[in-house]
């Protein structure tokens, strides 16, 4: 069926639609209507933070999903949250997306250049907006992130309801940012300003708008595609005391030990293979040198994270159940995941006197009895987030596979294979054509609403949850990334990827992920031509892509602070204190690195 953008050829298409005249793939070929997709992106999730991936937080609906469809162990995305969100609503690279990074930490020698605006562009179709022509319903409730203009908000970028959050984050208790970077929180409901209710916890709120979304129009026979993008588990973690008191002493042990607790089950799962190794990371400190004290508090933040993770499971549950009580369970496809691993916090930051005074001038506690209630400010330390990530090395904003690789579920009971894992190589540029494949819907043409847009460089994984193929991707095909200067490039089994930053070396390295996703065995020096030949894949990548160089000196912890201190000037000098507070311990990370280094 060829895509309309006319209101009239929507009409005729969403009609073609509901008598079953549409083109279909193998898995829809004897349905009689279009599946409806629920397309939902938790924030900050780590590799190993859902059970069925080797965790000991509780994630029971989750494991219903993954028992009736196809897990990924090998998905990708980018290492932060905007240009994953891009890259899973377009198929498009996300310098080409116009969001190579997010607005909050891009330099401002790359933000004059218009790709690099860190907001959607106009030369990108959503997937959304391909499925709102065909005929659906489409619905949006959670972060956006992806820009706050009129024209760029998610009500005219294809979903026809929405409540959206403009920032990055913010509070999940009230209507309240979550660090002084932001003058407010920005809600939108259907494109206008909107004020959060009183009684709010964001997991739970952003399912009864979807439930309501979806009941609005549940009689008239039309499918939905309903997006689903968590607060859950980004700063500040939060969650409700009866989700939190379920944790309360499950990591009195430390990090070392739920990493490796988790590296075991993951390996018990099939999730890695049995000769998965861990590095430890140089964030990470000893557990046994922090006082009682220290180790109590450093637990309750990690309690809170493991209970910010359940709620968000329960809400899950929620929204299934409800779909099984209107009848649309059946013919709905379910797609899970993350937008990037774990983010870290420092490990002094949070409970530091000053820090204290900082937050409490922001309406913030950080007291241990109120960890993760209402006016609280809670996130994990480095050492947590790399537990988060087990078994694989860095976290959020790196290009580690702890940064990039995260867990994907698709199911439902229109997917054929169940309860399976496949390490089939994915990325999250294969989301939005996985959608269309399974609705019958082509990708964009070239020119499609009067402009000419970006084509999809995604494929289908369709194949994968079909049982029809091993590998939607070849040896020899490469997947490049570049975030802030990181890269990485993805051929067959191998990877190159060069870190910077704090705890980065600047060189370029090369794994065999499917063997080793711990990235513990450097094969550079061992195969120097294969890593020769995928330099030069990833450098056709950069001018492809028009990937500008970053400056000298950058760090995002740092530009952050610098980008705040332009937009609100001097007279804010809390946010400064603040957020050097906060990427204070990582300059002494830093330091204590470099004094490491042999001479």
């Amino acid at each position: 069926m060829a895509l309309k953008s006319s209101a009239v050829l929507s009409s005729i298409s969403r009609l073609l639609m509901l008598v079953g005249l549409c083109t279909s793939s193998l898995i829809i070929a004897d349905a009689q209507r279009p599946p409806n997709v629920v397309l939902i992106l938790a924030d900050d999730l780590g590799f190993t933070d859902l059970a069925s991936y080797g965790s000991e937080i509780q994630t029971p609906n989750l494991s219903a999903l993954a028992k009736a469809g196809v897990s990924f162990s090998n998905y990708h995305t980018a290492a932060n949250c905007a240009p994953s969100r891009a890259m899973l609503l377009t198929g498009v690279d996300s310098h080409r997306a116009g969001v190579p990074n997010i607005p909050e930490t891009m330099p401002p020698e790359q933000a004059a250049h218009s790709h690099y605006a860190g907001t959607l562009g106009d030369n990108v179709v959503t997937v959304a907006t391909l499925l709102q022509d065909a005929g659906y319903h489409t619905y949006m409730a959670g972060k956006w992130h992806l820009g706050q203009t009129p024209r760029q908000l998610p009500s005219r970028r294809g979903f026809e309801r929405t409540l959206a959050l403009g920032d990055s984050g913010a509070d999940n208790w009230q209507h309240k940012t979550y660090l002084p970077i932001y003058d407010r929180a920005n809600w939108y409901a259907d494109g206008e300003q909107y004020q959060l209710p009183e009684e709010f916890y964001s997991s739970r709120f952003l399912v009864d708008k979807m439930i309501e979304f979806i009941d609005e129009n549940q009689h008239d026979g039309a499918p939905f595609f309903a997006y689903l993008p968590f607060q859950a588990v980004h700063i500040p973690v939060q969650a409700p005391e009866e989700f939190i008191d379920r944790y309360v002493g499950v990591y009195d042990g430390g990090w070392h030990a739920i990493r490796d607790q988790r590296q075991q089950r993951a390996i018990e799962l099939g999730v890695v293979p049995a000769e998965t190794g861990m590095v430890e990371m140089a964030s990470t400190t000893q557990w046994q040198a922090l006082t009682p004290v220290q180790q109590a508090y450093e637990a309750k933040r990690m309690a809170v994270y493991g209970a910010m993770v359940e709620a968000m499971d329960h809400h899950i549950g929620r929204l299934v159940a409800h779909l099984k009580r209107l009848g649309e369970y059946q013919n709905t496809v379910f797609i899970f995941s993350s937008d990037n691993g774990a983010e870290a916090m420092g490990e002094a930051a949070q409970n530091s006197w000053l820090n204290r005074w900082a937050l409490a001038s922001q309406g913030y506690s950080v007291d241990y009895e109120t960890l993760g209630l209402k006016g609280s400010f809670n996130a994990i330390s480095p050492s947590f987030a790399s537990a988060a990530a087990s078994p694989l090395a860095y976290y959020k904003f790196y290009l580690g596979e702890g940064g990039m690789r995260v867990p994907m579920i698709i199911a439902g009971e229109r997917v054929p294979v169940k309860d399976q894992f496949t390490a089939a190589f994915a990325s999250v540029i294969d989301v939005a054509p996985t959608i269309l494949a399974f609705t019958g819907l082509a990708p964009a043409p070239q020119r499609y609403g009067g402009r000419r847009v970006e084509p999809m460089i995604g494929r289908s994984l369709l194949p994968l949850v079909d049982g029809s193929a091993d590998a939607v991707y070849g040896e020899d095909d490469a997947v490049g990334f570049e975030l802030a200067g990181h890269g990485a490039l993805f051929m067959g089994q191998h990877k190159i990827v060069l870190n910077r930053g704090t705890y980065g070396d600047g060189q370029w390295h090369l794994f065999n992920i499917v063997l080793d996703p711990g990235e513990t065995n450097d094969l550079s020096v061992e195969n120097p031509l294969l890593l020769q030949r995928m330099l030069a894949r990833y450098q056709a990548y950069v001018k492809d892509n028009n990937i500008l160089p970053i400056p000298d000196g950058y760090r995002h912890e740092r530009q952050i602070v610098l980008n705040a201190l332009q937009k609100r000037y001097a007279d804010e000098i809390l946010i400064s204190l603040l957020l050097i507070l906060i990427l204070l311990p990582f300059a002494l990370a830093y330091r204590a690195r470099v004094k490491r280094r042999p001479e």
